[in-house]
């Protein structure tokens, strides 16, 4: 075995019930390599790193650690052997301090007491060493989510560890944030300490990582330097086929004679004199740095969120929400940015959770009809192309896009007039994000007012027809033109500059 090879994945298989996850999959990390694992939802990425981290047992394989074979039955077993791993979800005890959860199960002692001057010192050295500028006495609750990433970092360093998996660790991060975040990953490479990178994201593997392995539909594709390729050989890999242009054809019918949505001066306690409207045929883009109060605008427009002041207007009728139930009645709907805790009921089946919202559609008075809604469930499982093993599988076991298919599914079933997506393809993968802005722009095409929301400006760019920026609040500016959607025009107004 190659002395620089860290480690080794031969011929992993896993079977879940009804489903093969994996097949026959390799994977190789040298030491001191940042290497990307990419592929399309549902390729297997997490399913291999979670046999490498301990939570799964192969179906048949072999994994290789330092030369040696290894066999974790536990997540304690793979740290123990030098594997650290930081979930997309991250999982700390929020009500304890950072170095209370950087040394769980192992706390200094002195007698039979806990040495707790020893602990906050080691753990501010270890916190230091990634040039933390919080105190390890701080409660994990009190701190921003790149500051728990860094717990969760130093936390497995703190264990001797050889290789780190970070899965999706930026997907939650600020711009400034995730520069941050590369800075340590590129420290944690001169320790001689390999990183294996899941991300969807394409700047950030050319940015940080050495090598590229490409999974799909649970099988290995291919190994690259990232040094010799670009970012459509590595999405060409992923999708088995050509995309083309990532983002539909703008609208060249909208009509602006035409207004489905009027808002006018709306004001919260986090904005204030917000007016907008809505045109038939358009997909509105919002964008601003997070923070800005585009998602508090889309929440408050719809009921969720309580509002001071201002007026909606939906097809020329003025709207009084109390509440969200209010909205949707009137056919407005609103697909929230964190699917898994605002959007999905993750222990219910996917027949259920696309049916939640039209309940009517599908009962005879007090009692749901199942022939009813498999009918409907499966209208919207073809339509949207969403891949499942079958309508009564929980919806947890389906992959990121799929997930949100089945929302954005949910929600067509009401017939609704306007469709709100924050962050519509967050954590999805580039031909999930493909499909899902072709069902937006065939959306829009079809008479449903379509607005998204989103950090990512190439999306917002490539997707909207108009843009409106938001800064601390308040509108900071109208681009209508295409020529002056540009990702430097968008920033401008986003930083509260002019044009």
């Amino acid at each position: 075995m190659n002395s620089k090879l860290l480690l080794e994945v031969k011929n992993v298989t896993k079977q879940f019930p009804g489903t093969k996850a994996l097949d026959c999959v390799q994977l190789q990390v040298a030491k001191g390599e940042v290497h990307a694992l990419c592929g399309e939802n549902g390729a297997g990425k997490s399913t291999l790193m979670n046999i490498i981290g301990g939570l799964f047992l192969p179906t048949k394989g072999q994994l290789f650690f330092e030369g040696k074979e290894i066999k974790p039955k536990s997540p304690r077993d793979s740290q123990n052997i030098g594997i650290g791993f930081v979930h997309q979800e991250l999982s700390l005890c929020t009500h304890l301090t950072a170095a209370e959860n950087i040394y769980m199960g192992r706390l200094p002692h002195k007698g039979d007491l806990i040495d707790f001057k020893k602990l906050y010192e080691d753990a501010d050295e270890v916190l230091a060493r990634f040039g933390a500028n919080f105190s390890s006495k701080a409660v994990v609750s009190d701190l921003t989510v790149s500051e728990q990433q860094l717990v969760e970092i130093a936390k497995s360093v703190s264990l001797n560890c050889k290789l780190l998996i970070l899965d999706e660790p930026t997907s939650s991060l600020t711009d400034k944030e995730t520069k941050k975040l590369f800075e340590v990953v590129r420290g944690l490479k001169k320790d001689n300490i390999s990183v294996l990178f899941i991300s969807h994201r394409m700047p950030e593997i050319f940015a940080i990582c050495d090598k590229v392995s490409v999974f799909k539909d649970g099988r290995y594709v291919t190994c690259m330097n990232v040094a010799d390729v670009t970012s459509d050989d590595i999405i060409r890999a992923m999708v088995g086929r050509e995309l083309g242009c990532l983002y539909p054809p703008k609208s060249s019918n909208i009509d602006r004679k035409t207004e489905i949505l009027r808002v006018e001066n709306l004001s919260s306690n986090i904005f204030s004199n917000v007016s907008f409207r809505l045109y038939k045929g358009e997909i509105l883009g919002f964008a601003g740095l997070v923070g800005a109060g585009r998602s508090e605008i889309m929440r408050a427009l719809c009921g969720i969120d309580p509002v001071l002041s201002g007026d909606v207007w939906l097809n020329g009728e003025k709207q009084n929400f109390k509440n969200y139930r209010n909205a949707v009645d009137k056919g407005i709907c609103y697909l929230t940015e964190d699917r898994k805790t605002q959007g999905l009921f993750l222990d219910m089946t996917i027949k259920s959770n696309m049916t939640s919202a039209n309940l009517k559609a599908v009962s005879k008075g007090m009692w749901l009809q199942e022939k009813m809604e498999e009918s409907l469930v499966e209208t919207y499982v073809d339509q949207l192309s969403i891949k499942i093993a079958g309508i009564e599988y929980p919806i947890s076991s389906l992959s990121g896009g799929n997930q949100q298919k089945c929302l954005l599914g949910r929600w067509l079933s009401i017939g609704p007039k306007i469709i709100i997506m924050d962050e519509p393809t967050r954590g999805i993968d580039v031909g999930a994000k493909s499909e899902i802005h072709n069902l937006l722009r065939k959306l829009a095409e079809e008479g449903v007012g379509v607005i998204i929301v989103s950090s990512e400006l190439p999306e917002v760019i490539g997707v909207s027809d108009r843009v409106i920026v938001v800064h601390e609040g308040k509108l900071a500016g109208e681009l209508t033109e295409s020529t002056m959607i540009t990702e430097e025009n968008i920033m401008r107004l986003a930083s509260g500059e002019k044009l």
